[in-house]
């Protein structure tokens, strides 16, 4: 499956979903668990749309688990001010 969407609306869904749970009160911690678990997901089950996205899927596809959630928690770190 393709997600067919541009990387700047990519960040900005993503960004939104984080200061939607900031708003109701989600945890850093459990925001970085989930964004972990949906790095893991998306890697595994969407084709990249964009260059942007295929090399976060390859640099996920390489990395360790301690590697991986902090990739996860770069990404939420990103999208934050988006």
């Amino acid at each position: 499956m393709e997600a067919d969407i541009s990387w700047n609306m990519w960040k900005k869904t993503l960004g939104k979903a984080v200061k939607t749970a900031d708003l109701v009160g989600v945890s850093d911690d459990t925001v970085d668990k989930f964004a972990y678990r949906l790095g893991d997901f998306f890697a595994n089950n969407l084709d990249p749309a964009n260059r942007e996205q295929r090399l976060l899927k390859e640099l996920w596809e390489v990395g360790e688990e301690g590697e991986k959630k902090a990739l996860a928690k770069m990404i939420t770190r990103l999208v934050e001010n988006t």
